[in-house]
């Protein structure tokens, strides 16, 4: 590696291809994803109209974490992200742990996400559900292996649809701003379990991490984009709480089935429903084209540290896009297409993630420690800002947040995200010998 993060090696390289407002608009859609049109109305359901508060939240501790993050893909600028930060800070077994459980998070977001995307489809044109998924995810898989900029635009397109549809909502809900009172909810218990649901529809920014082989100038691009994505999606997320609570209040947007269509049936009349169907097409289309994106370069980074078969890291030397590994994630997201109930998944999902957020967090305090008497590393990377000497407080606040929403998941759901770790202890220990 040389000093930007460059392979030095005659294999073929990935390609570096994203600037910095490509990076931040892959990331925006990654992170809008299909969540925030169905989780909105559970989460009214405990926050009340104070809903804004409960995305707040979750933005103060997404963008702690989002600020490691930051400074980790900064310091180390290589795909496989999680696995490689894991690495540096504690041992191989807890960092193929943690890589194994993004790799399944991404694998299981994927599969149901497509789903989604074939239930909008099956409303207009009465589609097999399952076909279409499986369809879908090989369309995607095929854009992949094409280009990581090709993917990127199409990403970007999709992600000004679907924040387009937001800003709708926002623009129409303005007369109705002011309706209620923004600060009424049930309890605190239901403002941070209703924090700890819509975190869901944050993540995302963690999989920017696992395309710094591709952006030009990583070391400066990276933080730029995490911190610039995480606040345009945090904007968009509180204007659209306002303006739901607002326009339908917190117990109708609750009953909803499709809460956001629900919102604009108020403007549109029956011509919502098509357009937010149409919308939440690209919105489920492109979650599963950037979650199978940053999931592919996570593996292919895996494998290059040695902690997957090397068939893995395989680059196609044309399109320079990690093939074997886009292929072999679009087969097994295909097995898994029969997984259901988005709900479900969006709150196991996240209990796996927090559990690897805390991880994150912790590994920026190790490695800060570990170097806590070498200074040369300040002037060349980004790292968080407030610091105790060599201790960082923001990593710390993230570590904290991340337990707090933790124990607002449900006990059962925290403990079958532990669960997926075994079997990745398992592999680990098969792997290593």
């Amino acid at each position: 590696m040389n000093r930007k993060g460059k392979r030095t090696t005659g294999k073929t390289k990935l390609k570096r291809a994203l600037g910095l407002w490509e990076l931040v608009f892959t990331g925006i859609g990654i992170i809008l994803g299909a969540g925030i049109y169905v989780i909105i109305g559970p989460a009214a359901g405990m926050a009340g109209n104070a809903l804004w508060c409960s995305f707040l939240i979750a933005a103060i501790v997404s963008l702690f974490t989002g600020l490691s993050y930051a400074e980790l893909s900064s310091r180390m600028p290589k795909a496989g992200g999680e696995y490689v930060y894991t690495e540096r800070a504690f041992n191989k077994r807890l960092a193929f742990i943690v890589g194994w459980l993004m790799v399944v998070s991404g694998i299981i977001a994927a599969s149901t996400v497509s789903l989604g995307f074939s239930g909008y489809l099956n409303a207009f044109f009465n589609t097999d559900v399952v076909l279409t998924s499986i369809l879908l995810l090989f369309f995607l898989s095929m854009i992949l292996i094409y280009g990581v900029k090709e993917s990127a635009w199409f990403g970007i397109v999709c992600s000004l649809i679907e924040a387009g549809g937001l800003v709708i909502i926002i623009l129409f809900g303005l007369p109705y701003f002011g309706s209620v009172d923004y600060l009424e909810f049930p309890d605190v218990t239901g403002l941070l379990s209703a924090a700890a649901l819509v975190f869901f529809a944050f993540l995302g920014f963690e999989e920017m991490v696992n395309m710094a082989e591709e952006v030009k100038e990583p070391v400066k691009t990276m933080p730029k984009a995490i911190i610039l994505a995480i606040v345009i999606t945090t904007l968009l997320y509180i204007l659209v709480a306002v303006s739901s609570v607002s326009v339908l209040g917190w117990e109708k947007l609750s009953a909803s089935q499709a809460p956001l269509a629900d919102v604009a049936w108020v403007f549109f009349g029956d011509v919502s429903h098509t357009l937010l169907g149409i919308i939440g097409l690209f919105a489920t289309a492109n979650t599963v084209l950037l979650v199978l994106l940053g999931t592919s370069r996570l593996v292919y980074g895996m494998a290059e540290g040695g902690m997957l078969p090397k068939s893995l890291a395989s680059v196609h030397k044309s399109r320079r896009t990690p093939w074997v590994a886009i292929i072999s994630l679009m087969i097994i997201s295909m097995l898994f297409v029969l997984i259901g109930n988005i709900k479900t998944v969006a709150s196991l999902t996240n209990a796996t993630i927090l559990l690897v957020f805390i991880v994150i967090n912790l590994s920026v305090i190790v490695i800060r420690y570990k170097e806590r008497s070498s200074r040369a590393a300040e002037h060349r990377f980004f790292m968080t800002p407030v610091n105790m000497r060599w201790f960082p407080v923001i990593p710390f606040l993230g570590f904290l947040t991340c337990l707090v929403l933790l124990v607002n998941i449900e006990l059962k759901l925290v403990f079958f995200s532990a669960l997926l770790a075994v079997p990745g202890l398992v592999l680990y220990e098969l792997l290593k010998k």
